[in-house]
């Protein structure tokens, strides 16, 4: 059985940026679910994400699970069966919290931010943008009680293989990286089409501007010649080679 909606919203008002009735072939609509909105929402009005948000061609709503709780305390969270440190984050609230986004406006492809998750990486950015509905959930504290991930179908994504305090940072991490993609977000289209990883493998080339000489340190000839056959060669041949040293690296810390 759905929510009936937040237990709470008279002490916290309604979700952070309301995307409003949402129909099928209007832009994207990506919904956050978080214990510290006011974060999110700071990053929503700068950069790219900023640009999306103020041209339209996303939506974003912010919904804080704790106006799901069921106390007047507004608590998500407490002690785990069994002992140990920390606390978890309680199944009702958020289940509750997914129920009434899905409810509002239909399923959504769910998106958990897990550090035992799938690395995310740049194809996984082009397939999120043909997604119409995408939910990004951003736990806290020791994680989410295990019920949750069992009741509600999510795909874990991680961002790597270190410790944040909270999902928030990754979820913004994943939308950002996703609404780039869009067309209409960047200025020049071609800033998407040749940055890193678009081919799925390949880093960017060096990228160089103004001044010419900086310190001893000129430009590449070849940059200023204006022949575009060779400059597309030249940066074709110092991406991949600057991809084979970072993976060299990678694969054996000690060249790093």
């Amino acid at each position: 059985m759905g929510s009936n909606g937040p237990k709470n919203l008279d002490l916290r008002g309604p979700p952070i940026y309301p995307a409003g009735p949402f129909s099928p072939g209007q832009v994207p609509l990506f919904t956050i679910l978080t214990l510290f909105p006011e974060a999110v929402q700071s990053y929503l009005t700068i950069g790219v994400l900023g640009l999306a948000v103020k041209r339209k061609l996303i939506q974003v709503e912010i919904v804080d699970f704790r106006d799901f709780s069921h106390n007047r305390h507004r608590t998500v969270d407490d002690r785990p069966f069994g002992g140990g440190p920390g606390m978890v984050l309680r199944p009702e609230p958020v289940v509750e919290a997914v129920e009434w986004v899905e409810e509002r406006h239909g399923p959504h492809r769910r998106i958990v931010l897990d550090p035992a998750g799938t690395p995310f990486v740049q194809s996984h950015a082009r397939d999120m943008c043909s997604a119409e509905r995408t939910l990004l959930l951003a736990g806290r504290y020791e994680g989410f009680d295990e019920r949750l991930l069992q009741l509600l179908e999510f795909e874990p994504f991680s961002i790597g293989d270190f410790v944040l305090s909270g999902g928030e940072l990754p979820a913004l991490c994943l939308l950002e990286a996703t609404a780039r993609l869009i067309p209409g977000v960047l200025g020049d289209e071609r800033s998407a089409e040749e940055d890193s990883f678009q081919d799925g493998e390949t880093l960017d080339h060096p990228h160089f501007t103004r001044p010419r000489v900086f310190r001893g340190l000129s430009v590449p000839q070849v940059l200023l010649q204006g022949d575009h056959a060779e400059i597309a060669a030249w940066r074709k041949k110092e991406a991949l080679k600057r991809t084979k040293n970072r993976r060299e690296a990678l694969n054996d810390p000690d060249k790093a």
